[in-house]
């Protein structure tokens, strides 16, 4: 996902040299030592980036059906706050960390990472598999050489509170427009104060407007021209106005957690990626929400045909330091495999290999909605990439997620707000 804790080149230098001091100990220790002796019996350790792995099933998930695959391997996990991941990471390649295996957030880290050539090649696994399954491939494309593998592949869709809606005596379209979205979203808020029930829910994030923006429009996040912007932010701008949804400078100061907001009852309709189903999933079987839940897909904008929405990849690659090449490779070949993939269906992660034989396995989890909108949102007729690869995609995220913020807090009019992002784009980044 794009979010605000990724920075441009400058920034980044700038925080690696914050970084750096309290990384040199981690650094020293797994970065700058002696090789691993040879372990006579063939053991291996392999350490992998993580982020909050306690609340990350996936990765676990991973580890053990790979480390069952494969007894002589240990997976060693380097747990890192989600927060600061993309910027420890860049510290630790920077300096010569030797972790074995990367995980890729987000392709925007994956561009600065493959472009640094600290990423060791992986085209021949991609050649010698069948990879026409595997969503999200296309990402990780550097001129025809890839550096990662995708694991899981996930997209924006709609999350609804039923007990709300049937309260409500409301229903959801189908299909659903922007239009039809702002009208249930401002008849389900209810209350007053502590008490209040907001209609929707939008995180802090600049995609929530921006990248379902680019999608269904078409239009280019790398062109220096946000002009198609203008609408999505009317509709979010709309409803902070009139108080269906947490304002943004509430949400930011708060640092909301979209999760507390839909499983506590908070809100009734919210967009969010497919991610969270593992999470809800989670927090149902212990017993911690009692929200009766479905999905649905994203709204559209009115006139067009089909189901648009955006997602990201998720990877792994291999540190071109690694000093277990071959088992890292053969760790990374196995996540983005159909082994792979069923071990993190089992948890509700949407994996990167799809296939019908994998989405049934997932909606025969127990807890998933089994209505036919929530499996319809599922599949969507189009997904693209949440923000465009390219050496520039880094200092352009940056500029548009702080003019992004500045329009919601209502320091800028969305005009005027556009009006700077074109301008600093081009002025700062393209010329």
């Amino acid at each position: 996902m794009i979010t605000s804790g990724k920075g441009g080149a400058r920034r980044q230098a700038v925080k690696g040299l914050a970084l750096a001091g309290a990384l040199s100990l981690a650094l020293a220790a797994c970065g700058s030592g002696d090789p691993e002796p040879a372990d006579p019996n063939g053991k291996i350790t392999l350490s992998v980036t993580v982020w909050n792995l306690a609340k990350t099933p996936e990765f676990k998930a991973l580890f053990d059906a790979f480390q069952q695959a494969n007894p002589n391997i240990t997976i060693k996990p380097v747990d890192i706050l989600a927060d600061d991941y993309p910027d420890k990471v860049t510290t630790m390649l920077a300096g010569g960390d030797k972790t074995d295996v990367i995980t890729m957030k987000n392709v925007i880290d994956y561009s600065r990472y493959s472009s640094r050539n600290q990423l060791l090649e992986l085209t021949d696994l991609v050649k010698s598999t069948d990879t026409s399954k595997l969503a999200g491939l296309d990402a990780f494309d550097v001129s025809g050489k890839y550096y990662a593998l995708p694991y899981r592949q996930d997209f924006w869709l709609l999350y609804y509170n039923k007990t709300l809606l049937d309260k409500a005596g409301a229903k959801l379209p189908d299909p659903l427009t922007w239009d039809d979205y702002t009208k249930l979203a401002k008849e389900l808020t209810q209350g007053e104060g502590g008490d209040k029930v907001y209609g929707a829910y939008h995180h802090t994030w600049r995609s929530v407007v921006q990248a379902i923006s680019a999608a269904q429009t078409g239009g280019d996040q790398l062109s220096g021209d946000y002009t198609f912007f203008t609408d999505q932010y009317n509709v979010a701008k709309g409803l902070q106005d009139a108080g269906a949804v947490l304002d943004f400078g509430t949400a930011k100061s708060q640092q909301a957690d979209y999760r507390s907001q839909f499983e506590s009852g908070k809100t009734a309709l919210m967009p969010m990626g497919t991610w969270y189903i593992s999470g809800i999933l989670e927090a149902k079987a212990k017993g911690a929400t009692d929200v009766e839940w479905g999905l649905a897909p994203m709204p559209q904008r009115p006139g067009t045909t089909g189901v648009t929405t955006f997602g990201s990849p998720t990877a792994f690659a291999v540190n071109k330091r690694s000093e277990h090449a071959d088992a890292a490779r053969k760790f990374v070949e196995f996540a983005a495999s159909k082994a792979g993939a069923e071990a993190i269906t089992k948890v509700g992660v949407v994996p990167a290999l799809q296939t019908p034989e994998i989405t049934e396995a997932y909606f025969g989890l127990e807890g998933m909605p089994e209505d036919e909108l929530s499996k319809k949102a599922f599949v969507p007729d189009k997904v693209t990439l949440e923000m465009p690869v390219s050496e520039n995609s880094s200092d352009i995220d940056t500029i548009l997620n702080e003019e992004h913020e500045l329009i919601m807090v209502n320091d800028k009019s969305v005009a005027d707000g556009i009006r700077t992002m074109n301008e600093r784009v081009k002025s700062e980044v393209l010329n």
